[in-house]
This record gives C-alpha cells, sequence and structure tokens, in this order.
C-alpha cells in the first residue's frame, strides 16, 4: 500500500513537472487571462498579486528542478512573462 502511494506520488509529480516545457511558454500569449495560462501550466508555485490606484498587478511564478516561468498579469491579462532553466547561467 506504501509503495502504491509513492508510485502515485511520484508519477503526479513528474506530470506537475512536464508542463513547465518551452513548448507550453510559447503558448503563453499577451492578453491571457489568468486561468487561460493555468490551464497551460497549472497551478502556479507561488503568487503575489497588488492593487494600486484600480489597477491589479499578480507576479506568478511556476518552478521546477529543470524549468522556471514567470508571468506577470495585469488587471488579469498576461503583460510580461520568462522562461528559465536553472543552470544554464554558469555551465559550459
Amino acid at each position: 500500500m506504501k509503495t502504491r502511494f509513492v508510485a502515485l506520488l511520484v508519477a503526479l509529480l513528474i506530470a506537475a513537472c512536464s508542463k513547465l516545457t518551452q513548448e507550453n511558454f510559447a503558448k503563453i500569449q499577451d492578453g491571457m487571462t489568468e486561468q487561460e495560462v493555468i490551464s497551460i501550466l497549472g497551478s502556479p508555485t507561488e503568487s503575489n498579486s497588488v492593487n494600486v490606484l484600480g489597477v491589479s498587478g499578480t507576479s506568478s511564478r511556476w518552478a521546477s528542478r529543470d524549468a522556471v516561468i514567470n508571468v506577470r498579469f495585469v488587471n488579469g491579462k498576461v503583460a510580461l512573462k520568462s522562461f528559465d532553466k536553472p543552470g544554464d547561467a554558469g555551465s559550459g
């Protein structure tokens, strides 16, 4: 029973990480809603929101061992995005 649980947990973690690809990153377009991005990447690892003078801003981050995707939303729509692979800067 414990072995099955561990196997299921590992499978879920692998499935979650596999969404953080350059292909999925390329699907994210300016103007998409937060829900549209979540449908592509899944729920963010972390997210912070602020409201200033009637403008709402959210910074969401999806992180795995292999990739980090950051998306900035303004009034609920994609305004800026970035894709990074941890360790790329120091390799070579």
